[in-house]
């Protein structure tokens, strides 16, 4: 028997020139507060976690899901570059995995090739292949 891979959907990765515009913006249309704040120089981004679904904030906890937000700290950044290509929105999605390595396999050689090593949340981006 093959155990389901995918345990949950954990966040969708929106990209946006703004920031702070988009946290007001999810917060007064949506009703969503930030759960986490962080500058992640090693993907060049500084990002906001919406919180989506009741319970206590926190990665992977069930019934809990995000909205990503993410702006560039650079215009060369993988982030910066798909602002220029595409402009403001989805750039990826993000899956919690029962197995680290069993994902890391599928996704370093299977249809969803990603550039990076999963961790315990993997993403897949829309043009990726994998749908």
């Amino acid at each position: 028997m093959v155990l389901p891979l995918l345990t949950r959907l954990d966040h969708v990765g929106i990209a946006c020139r703004d920031l702070d515009r988009a946290i007001a913006l999810y917060q007064a249309t949506f009703g969503l507060e930030v759960a986490s704040m962080e500058v992640n120089e090693e993907q060049g981004v500084r990002e906001a976690m919406m919180q989506v679904g009741a319970g206590r904030a926190g990665v992977g906890e069930l019934g809990v899901g995000y909205v990503q937000l993410l702006q560039p700290l650079a215009p060369d950044t993988p982030v910066g570059k798909f602002l220029a290509r595409r402009g403001e929105g989805i750039h990826h999605v993000g899956y919690g995995v029962s197995d680290v390595g069993r994902a890391s396999g599928w996704w370093t050689s299977g249809p969803g090739t990603v550039p990076w090593a999963p961790r315990s949340r993997s993403c897949i981006r829309p043009t990726s292949g994998a749908c």
